[in-house]
């Protein structure tokens, strides 16, 4: 009689061809489900898993289809991963990928990233004013910092809404540092006589509500509007407060730069408790960090290196998107945004368009964006199809400060009311 030896501890039995037909099946079948068990309890478990998780897909949806989280999904992604204690992972991918995309040294900047130079009628404050009109006198250009010089850099060219018949927002373009002679950043000059600031506060930034002064920006403000630029870091990091429309949203620190709009639009840029105080007539204060320059001068201490102090940059990057906005002697307002800057570039710009004081604003690709309208007719609605960012490769757009969902707070410049 043929024979089925079976492999096991004990001495080999003899069994029938049906009986080893049969052992062998059993023995399938045990295996079968053995493997069935184990995969329902990896399914259960991440059936489970999936259950809790649940507020968290949510959540990440959520960001992730949510453009006032950013303007790229990575973008979205980063913002809310360091939301939710992931810091410390974003960082080192962002790290990771920027350390292999630093900013060129040497080299030109690309063709028309620096206009050339205006006739002298377009910058001529009698060519249109009406008699009249008070205003500021334009600053001389802007001293370049790269050599040789490029023609036209550091001229100031008119833009946006003519405010009494006259230039409100002058803009210039530099390079900002003498090594990375590619990188071109651009400066906005403000006349706060012909312009009253408005401070807009956001869902996100300070959070809270409902305001007065939210995104979108409204038609009945629409037809004044000149110009929009972007405010500060998320109040968590701002090291500041936040004060408007009659209460403290977050209380103000004594000693932080401060961004403050009085009742009859004015503002300016200062030290809170020094150069600005709680007065009656105060209607908004945005705080974010210390002053970056104070007396015409960077603040002592500024270091290149430095990516805490002044802001996380992405990947702990020293080169990265920077704002800022400062005070003259005259009283004007000086905006400067761009790329691949350090804090001392930043500070060192700020101080050659002429700050006497000036406060870091929102740093970091999605963030920095100055924009300006220029309808067709003088009382013309500003829209995002008249508008034009201060430069093309800025990541937003006119159009964001026009939207319900964006949640981060922003100041408008606005033609005044005489």
């Amino acid at each position: 009689m043929e024979t089925v030896q079976l492999t096991s501890d004990r001495p080999p039995v003899a069994l029938s061809p049906a009986e080893g037909a049969r052992h062998l099946q059993r023995r399938r079948w045990v295996r079968r489900r053995a493997r069935w068990a184990w995969r329902h309890k990896v399914l259960s478990v991440l059936a489970l898993v999936v259950l809790l998780l649940t507020p968290v897909w949510a959540s990440l949806g959520s960001a992730l289809s949510d453009p006032g989280m950013g303007t790229s999904l990575t973008a979205r992604f980063a913002e809310w991963a360091r939301g939710h204690g992931a810091g410390s992972i974003v960082s080192w991918a962002e790290n990771t990928w920027y350390s292999h995309h630093a900013p060129p040294v040497g080299g030109t900047p690309t063709k028309g990233a620096i206009p050339p130079p205006p006739t002298s009628s377009a910058t001529h404050r009698s060519v249109t004013a009406a008699p009249t009109a008070a205003h500021l006198t334009l600053p001389a250009p802007i001293a370049p910092i790269a050599t040789p010089p490029v023609a036209g850099e550091g001229a100031w060219h008119p833009v946006g809404r003519l405010v009494d018949g006259l230039p409100a927002v002058y803009e210039a373009y530099l390079r900002p540092d003498a090594v990375h002679t590619s990188v071109v950043v651009g400066v906005a000059w403000m006349d706060t006589k012909l312009l009253s600031a408005t401070l807009y506060s956001g869902s996100t930034i300070p959070g809270g509500g409902p305001w007065s002064n939210t995104a979108p920006v409204p038609p009945r403000a629409a037809g004044s509007l000149v110009a929009a630029f972007n405010a500060g870091f998320l109040m968590s990091d701002a090291n500041g407060g936040y004060y408007t429309q009659g209460r403290t949203v977050i209380p103000l620190r004594s000693g932080a730069a401060s961004f403050v709009v009085y009742a009859n639009g004015t503002s300016t840029v200062g030290q809170w408790g020094r150069d600005v105080t709680m007065t009656p007539d105060v209607v908004s204060v945005r705080q974010n960090l210390d002053l970056l320059v104070d007396g015409g001068h960077p603040v002592p201490g500024l270091n290149a290196s430095d990516t805490t102090r002044w802001g996380f940059t992405l990947g702990n990057r020293v080169y990265v998107w920077r704002s800022g906005v400062g005070v003259t002697s005259s009283g004007a307002l000086v905006y400067v945004g761009g790329p691949d800057m350090n804090i001392t570039d930043l500070a060192d710009v700020l101080v050659r368009a002429g700050a006497v004081r000036a406060m870091e604003l929102d740093i970091n690709t999605d963030w920095v964006d100055f924009a300006t309208y220029a309808p067709a007719t003088p009382g013309g609605p500003a829209t995002p199809a008249n508008g034009t960012d201060l430069l093309s490769s800025m990541a937003g757009t006119p159009q964001r400060y026009f939207e319900s969902w964006w949640s981060r707070d922003f100041i408008t410049m606005s033609a005044r009311t005489r």
